[in-house]
């Protein structure tokens, strides 16, 4: 099966780039954005000089607890650099949401509770709301977060979106923002 296939079938249509908006990333971004590709995997991520960010991580059922995600997690880390990504707010009707959170927390990652992330998607027209996970080498603060996200956000998630999708995204100060909540739950207290 083709890798976009793959991760098309995986992440909900509200999470996913075109397969246009992904091809042109690695096309005119080689040295940024890159994939790494097996048989039972697929993991797209944006390395810049100080942070990575993993826009989607998929292993496939038949491998999962083999031990394929926690090599390309070793691997990313293995260059020294705080890593960031999305992921969704625990449902409990979907198990896999429980599995993925359970697996970035053995994995030493932490959630970034100072920052919101929301923003529409163009398929859907729908709020799609994400929590932030990171995982720090030198326990790098959650400022440096935001700031990779925004970055991402910025030249990835956006790129030449209306060209890709008819219409641009939300400007970044609507989807990226610092909660100012006092008391902020973290997500791994939810699994």
């Amino acid at each position: 099966m083709y890798w976009y296939d793959k991760l098309n079938e995986y992440f909900p249509l509200e999470e996913m780039k075109s397969q246009e908006h992904m091809e042109a990333l690695l096309k005119d971004f080689p040295d940024i954005y890159h994939k790494d590709e097996g048989y039972y995997h697929v993991l797209m991520y944006v390395e810049l000089d100080d942070f990575i960010f993993i826009d989607y991580l998929y292993v496939s059922s038949e491998a999962r607890g083999k031990g394929i995600g926690r090599q390309l997690i070793e691997k990313l880390k293995n260059k020294d650099k705080p890593i960031l990504l999305e992921v969704e707010p625990v449902n409990y009707k979907d198990t896999d949401t429980q599995k993925r959170l359970k697996f970035y927390q053995r994995e030493g990652f932490k959630h970034a509770k100072t920052i919101g992330y929301k923003r529409k998607s163009l398929a859907t027209n729908e709020v799609n709301k994400m929590e932030i996970l990171y995982w720090a080498p030198n326990s790098e603060g959650e400022d440096i977060v935001y700031h990779a996200l925004v970055k991402t956000y910025e030249k990835i998630h956006t790129y030449n979106d209306k060209q890709f999708y008819g219409q641009s995204y939300e400007p970044v100060e609507k989807v990226v923002r610092v909660n100012e909540q006092k008391e902020i739950k973290d997500i791994f207290d939810e699994i």
